[in-house]
């Protein structure tokens, strides 16, 4: 009896302790660090030309091959870029790059953060390309690379590679599966700080078969949305209509079917031959049509059991030159900014029910609104003196992406975040860590 009361005092002073032990580890906020990692640009390839456009000319840049940490402003709001890869801090607006060839071909690729992997459904391998897979790495650390192709014929080898730190490297497409007509790449970093980029290019001996950029999309899906095709009407007197073609691989090693869907501004509805169509595992397909619609923009969306990827091959005439446009696949439109200095592209919102609010900003500082609304497609033309577009607010399940038209060629850009805030624990002090 003599020992009751201390023991339960002690053992009221445990509880205490552990309870407000307890309370104390539950209730202690935790800490963030907020920033913009900065983006890179792919560089221009010997004959080229290109020019970034910029939201401000306060962004600050340095060249990827510049090994001192020193940036500079660029003092302008579209940046020609003679040769190297830049590299910016974007501060949360992606820089859009627009290259082409002289009298060839036109297209264009956001500036964007490095990616995990990357998938490209696009190119060819066989005696007309001049096309390049790039690779930049802008980290201080080497980096190496896994690059998996597929065919027509069959998966290829995977091809490891090492990449310098702070340099870029470019491969033609036809090392990947010589003679091989329809390419799908899929690039895999295992460590660095990686982009990929890749421009199909086609001609045959002197002449020109036009060209494009392959927008990549970070990975196989059961739905995929491709949310701006382009679609020249015949001219008057002219029968024939734009020739679209899908590019389809199922990347996993079960056989599966899937089912296209055109979203126009004449409806949805499904082409023939493009209903739970069937394909093989590793392998890459493809399929013409030519849909009947009176837009002179569309979108696609495919469905399948099976992860898939998949984009859309599109001939255009441009000045009296042929030409052609690969559309590939966007995710879900989500609050972004894109820099559009010195370009008006047209872009197309593809969902079932669209209501998108966009703001712009204008070259002389000012700022104006517009609401898209539509089903199934809507188009919006950006103004000709923009300097940024601002996507405020979104329906959901709603996709976009960008046509642009200049004077050498035709080009697909989708819309999509290339500079997003990223968002990194900072560890809290616990004096637990001194005394366990």
């Amino acid at each position: 009896m003599k020992f009751e009361k201390p023991f339960l005092f002690l053992s009221a002073l445990i509880a205490s302790f552990m309870i407000a032990s307890g309370v104390t580890t539950v209730s202690k906020p935790s800490n963030y660090s907020e920033s913009y990692p900065v983006v890179v640009c792919p560089p221009t390839l010997k004959g080229l030309t290109s020019q970034i456009s910029i939201s401000s000319r306060k962004v600050q840049y340095q060249r990827l091959e510049n090994r001192s940490s020193k940036t500079v402003p660029f003092k302008a709001l579209r940046f020609p870029v003679t040769k190297d890869s830049l590299v910016i801090s974007a501060q949360g607006t992606t820089p859009l790059i627009w290259q082409s060839r002289a009298g060839s071909w036109a297209g264009g690729t956001l500036c964007s953060g490095p990616s995990s992997a990357a998938w490209f459904v696009g190119g060819t391998a066989n005696v007309t390309t001049r096309g390049r897979l790039i690779l930049v790495n802008s980290g201080l650390s080497d980096a190496i690379v896994d690059i998996q192709s597929y065919t027509e014929n069959a998966k290829q080898p995977i091809k490891s590679v090492n990449l310098k730190s702070k340099s870029f490297m470019q491969f033609s497409i036809d090392t990947l599966a010589p003679g091989d007509k329809a390419l799908a790449v899929h690039v895999v970093p295992r460590s660095g700080r990686v982009n990929a980029f890749m421009i199909d290019e086609q001609g045959a001996g002197l002449k020109a078969l036009g060209g494009d950029f392959v927008n990549s999309y970070p990975s196989a899906a059961k739905e995929v949305v491709i949310p701006a095709i382009p679609n020249q009407l015949p001219k008057k007197g002219e029968k024939a209509s734009s020739l679209h073609t899908l590019r389809i691989l199922t990347p996993g090693d079960v056989n599966t079917t899937f089912t296209l869907e055109v979203l126009s501004a004449d409806g949805s509805f499904v082409p023939v031959g493009m209903s739970s169509r069937s394909i093989d595992a590793g392998v890459v397909s493809e399929f013409s049509f030519k849909p009947k619609i009176s837009a002179s923009a569309f979108a696609v969306r495919i469905t399948s059991p099976e992860p898939i990827v998949a984009s859309i091959s599109s001939s255009v005439t441009l000045s009296g030159r042929k030409d052609f446009v690969w559309s590939t696949a966007t995710p879900p439109l989500t609050p972004m900014s894109i820099a559009v200095t010195g370009l008006s592209p047209l872009i197309a919102f593809a969902g079932d029910s669209i209501a998108v609010k966009v703001q712009t900003k204008l070259i002389n500082g000012k700022t104006i609104s517009a609401v898209v609304k539509g089903s199934d497609i809507a188009t919006w033309r950006v103004p000709e003196n923009a300097r940024s577009i601002t996507i405020i607010s979104s329906s959901k399940g709603v996709f976009a992406g960008a046509l642009i038209a200049s004077s050498n060629g035709y080009g697909f850009i989708p819309i999509q975040n290339g500079s997003a805030l990223t968002r990194v624990e900072v560890p809290n002090s616990n004096i637990r860590v001194l005394n366990p």
